[in-house]
């Protein structure tokens, strides 16, 4: 039986990031101090509820810190054990839009980690979503180590090319620090400063 939080969080912050590790040691540690973060200032982590690659590290670091963890992981995943099992919330769907639709209605905000396609599907949906109006949640990418210089290489690339409008790139915060990027989110949101963070009810 999942634990029930005994208090609402400051903020609930979706991250989507890989399955795996990755090849470069800072993409760990950039998922660690995400989580890490999350947790020492109350907040609740979203994500995709699995318990493998950089998905597991930001979880346990939120739980570890103190913050709650809610997951959200699709059947057909669950039954490969692919679940982090100590998610102060889990819940089981039965497909991939279910589960986004569920991060993205209990998300403040959203955060992209270094990850692969899904994460990237997960990034441009909600990126999308934003700048058709259907929220006003604000949107985050960690560049841990550079890794996504050539994409915004190439999304700069889109603008050039009349594809893309700058103001639509500006709805997307870039940094290479969590600590400068995880504050600037929740203040996006509406919600305090780091120091003083109250979740709007």
């Amino acid at each position: 039986m999942m634990p029930t939080p005994t208090h609402l969080p400051a903020f609930s912050l979706c991250v989507y990031c890989g399955s795996r590790l990755g090849t470069n040691p800072l993409f760990e540690a950039a998922a660690t101090d995400v989580g890490t973060w999350i947790g020492q200032h109350g907040g609740e982590l979203v994500y995709g509820g699995g318990n493998a690659g950089l998905m597991g590290v930001v979880a346990r670091a939120t739980l570890a810190a103190g913050g709650t963890v809610y997951g959200v992981i699709p059947k057909a995943l669950m039954d490969r054990e692919c679940a982090l099992t100590t998610c102060t919330e889990l819940h089981v769907v039965d497909t991939m839009h279910e589960r986004k639709a569920m991060m993205a209605d209990r998300a403040d905000a959203f955060l992209a980690l270094p990850g692969g396609v899904g994460t990237f599907e997960e990034l441009f949906e909600v990126w999308a979503w934003r700048q058709l109006g259907y929220h006003s949640k604000p949107l985050g990418l960690l560049n841990t180590a550079g890794y996504y210089d050539a994409l915004l290489t190439f999304m700069a690339q889109t603008v050039d090319a009349e594809f893309v409008g700058a103001w639509q790139m500006n709805l997307l915060h870039t940094d290479s620090s969590p600590a400068r990027l995880l504050p600037n989110l929740v203040q996006q949101a509406g919600f305090g400063s780091s120091s003083g963070l109250a979740r709007k009810l």
